[in-house]
């Protein structure tokens, strides 16, 4: 069982991964814009190619999160296949 300063950490934890996923879907956004009007870099484009990823990654996990059970599921389906996580939710988040 988790004390509560432990819940308390894992969920400042996630609300950081979490905002950090927003401001890098963001900056695709931006992106996917000004790609309709210039070119794009090599490496604005990897960036968008990353992101673009990353939310097809995610959508799977909600479909499993929904089913009937799958709060229960979802961790399991995450410790076998790690890279159905976003980017964001693999790495650390920044401190600040």
């Amino acid at each position: 069982m988790k004390t509560v300063d432990e819940i308390k950490e894992l969920l400042q934890r996630n609300k950081l991964r979490l905002y950090q996923e927003l401001s890098q879907s963001k900056e695709a956004m931006q992106l996917i814009r000004k790609s309709t009007h210039t070119k794009l870099s090599e490496n604005e484009k990897e960036k968008v190619k990353v992101q673009l990823l990353d939310i097809c990654k995610s959508i799977p996990a909600l479909a499993v999160f929904l089913l009937p059970g799958g709060a229960l599921l979802l961790p399991l389906l995450i410790k076998l296949i790690p890279d159905i996580l976003p980017s964001a939710f693999r790495e650390d988040p920044p401190k600040n």
